[in-house]
């Protein structure tokens, strides 16, 4: 089942950079932040309420707050900086460079999380890599 969420993931993510790319176009990139912030706000909200999760917010420990807290700092950061770039640059290019994240991602995965490093996340991470590179320059 994780595997039909990431790819719907990746589907509303690539659907996100396009609407965002016209949504922005005689708009200040931080308002457009700001306005696409509080529609994911409200829809994450309905979501919890409308599964009845609400009640897991008592269960939410000090840690558990702190990593959520600074992955919203994170969060917040990449999308002033992603949008700027897409009213900046070309969408072509701004969402490969965006989507470096994921070599990143892996990275961190194998340092922070010490993660299994394999062949096969090697290959992948240099053909997004050199992937990254053909579609910029």
């Amino acid at each position: 089942m994780w595997i039909l969420f990431a790819f719907l993931s990746a589907f509303f993510a690539a659907l996100t950079s396009i609407l965002a790319k016209i949504g922005i176009k005689d708009l200040n990139s931080n308002v457009a932040t700001a306005v696409r912030t509080v529609v994911v706000l409200l829809l994450s909200w309905a979501v919890v309420f409308a599964t009845g999760k609400h009640q897991d917010l008592g269960h939410i420990g000090q840690k558990n707050l702190l990593f959520l807290v600074l992955s919203g700092i994170a969060t917040g950061l990449s999308w002033l900086c992603y949008y700027r770039a897409l009213q900046l640059g070309d969408a072509s290019k701004v969402i490969p460079i965006d989507k470096f994240s994921l070599v990143i991602g892996m990275v961190l995965a194998f340092v922070v999380l010490k993660e299994t490093i394999t062949i096969k996340t090697i290959i992948g991470g240099f053909l997004i890599s050199a992937g990254t590179l053909v579609l910029v320059f």
